[in-house]
């Protein structure tokens, strides 16, 4: 959605105070904000909210940054609509720069984090509901799988900011500049820097489902088995484990890299926990690709009212999983849903 760069500079305080104009200041018509948000369709939620969590790597900030955008604008009470015009527009103003502030304030917040972070995991049902959730709508997106999320919040905030709302939302630099209080240059300057970070990263592009259901399904029946020679044979030589607890609870506190560390790392985490069964397991997708939803409490038991403890992600990359993210913070597992995790 480019937009001119005159009408860019200010976004900051136009998106803040007036109710009459869109992302970078163009004055339409107006309509109320009940007809507009009426209007607006599950994909331009989907779109704003996807906005918001690859900024902030959040759903919970993503969600929370909808809800202020829209009390923002029904303070005024009218929003930037007119007939052949996106009604989300100026809502989309107040997105981005409110998922500005918290990506810039997560980063502080993440100093005092206990090992690795990853993005709050996204789970949904392989069957998808009748009526798509907006968080599925998000995860079709190539850049919103976890291998890619995961370099992508390892870049500086401002670099991050730059890429996705230059790349994936069509914002011009100086309109970037205004929300990061730089200079048109030095924001495309953020935005070459994360680009070439990206590329010499080569996060594992997505495969097709069925190959990566082969590769898991695989993986949990040599870790049952005890079987060490089948289980390295299916990760890549140089497959990675990302581990996500904040000290919460166990996993791995530092990357572990290569094939036979991977294998003894995983290994230890049977001999901690009860051998997988199909009543606290459950295949899902994990933003967007094969994953496995583990259920139960903290100690390892399965609970009656299940809840998940831990999710775990894989990417893979020439017929082996190259990566493999375990989630363990409590804190990024309990808005999993209660229809996720009783199958």
């Amino acid at each position: 959605m480019p937009r001119s760069a005159s009408g860019a500079r200010g976004t900051a305080e136009k998106v803040s105070q007036q109710g009459n104009s869109g992302l970078f200041g163009h004055n339409r018509g107006v309509r109320s904000v009940e007809e507009a948000f009426t209007a607006e369709s599950d994909s331009r939620h989907a779109r704003l909210l996807g906005l918001a969590y690859r900024l902030t790597g959040s759903i919970a900030d993503a969600e929370a940054v909808l809800r202020q955008a829209r009390a923002r604008f029904a303070e005024t009470g009218n929003v930037v609509d007119s007939p052949g015009h996106d009604p989300s527009d100026g809502l989309s103003g107040a997105v981005g720069r409110l998922s500005v502030d918290r990506a810039l304030s997560g980063a502080a917040r993440r100093e005092h984090y206990v090992g690795p972070w990853l993005p709050e995991p996204i789970v949904t049902l392989e069957v998808p509901a009748r009526t798509v959730d907006p968080l599925e709508r998000i995860t079709r997106a190539e850049d919103v799988r976890m291998a890619a999320l995961r370099v992508l919040q390892q870049l500086t905030p401002e670099q991050r900011i730059a890429l996705v709302l230059h790349e994936n939302f069509g914002v011009p630099f100086e309109g970037i500049a205004g929300m990061l209080g730089c200079t048109g240059p030095i924001a495309g300057q953020y935005a070459s820097r994360a680009r070439r970070i990206m590329s010499e990263a080569r996060p594992p592009r997505r495969v097709p489902a069925t190959e990566q259901h082969e590769l898991v399904d695989a993986m949990l029946a040599a870790l049952v088995a005890g079987d060490q020679w089948r289980l390295a044979r299916l990760l890549h030589p140089h497959v990675s484990v990302h581990g996500d607890s904040d000290g919460k609870a166990r996993t791995a506190l530092r990357p572990v890299h290569g094939r036979d560390k991977v294998t003894r790392f995983l290994f230890s985490l049977m001999r901690k926990y009860p051998s997988p069964t199909p009543s606290n397991v459950r295949s899902v997708l994990v933003n967007g690709d094969p994953g496995l939803l583990l259920t139960g409490t903290s100690d390892g038991n399965v609970s009656r009212d299940p809840a998940a403890v831990r999710v775990v992600g894989f990417a893979v990359r020439d017929g082996c999983v190259a990566e493999i993210h375990d989630i363990v913070n409590p804190d990024k597992l309990s808005r999993i849903s209660h229809s996720t995790t009783r199958g």
